[in-house]
């Protein structure tokens, strides 16, 4: 499983990146909404985690892109960012990600939403089928 780790703090990229690896998971690097469609273009990636605040498109914008793409629409989202307002995470989940963590996380606090995220898609898809 191929995961895009969107966010402009370098550091943040690699923790992220290094406890998904950690977890038996590939890993890709964005580093804004912008640079992340263009890899979603060219890599098949299978979830997105990304970062709210970020220059040039941030991850509301990023989310709502990517729900409009009829070849994107379903790509599971999960944002990661440091905005604990609840206000925030209702936007975030209103358009239309499928997950919402608070940093810092750690790397069992990421594989588990990861794991949440998929199997309520896979009980989705299974009830639709």
């Amino acid at each position: 499983m191929k995961i895009l780790v969107v966010d402009d703090d370098r550091t943040t990229r690699k923790i992220l990146g290094l406890y998904l690896k950690s977890k038996g998971y590939e890993v890709e690097y964005a580093e804004n909404g912008l640079d992340a469609m263009e890899k979603l273009g060219t890599i098949a990636i299978n979830l997105v985690m990304t970062d709210l605040n970020m220059p040039y498109m941030d991850g509301l914008e990023l989310i709502r892109t990517l729900r409009a793409d009829e070849n994107l629409k379903e790509m599971p989202i999960l944002m990661v960012t440091t905005e604990a307002d609840e206000e925030e995470k209702k936007k975030a989940m209103e358009a239309g990600a499928n997950g919402y963590l608070i940093k810092p996380v750690s790397a069992d606090m990421v594989t588990s939403n990861i794991k949440d995220i998929l199997a309520a898609i896979f009980k989705q898809g299974g009830e639709d089928a």
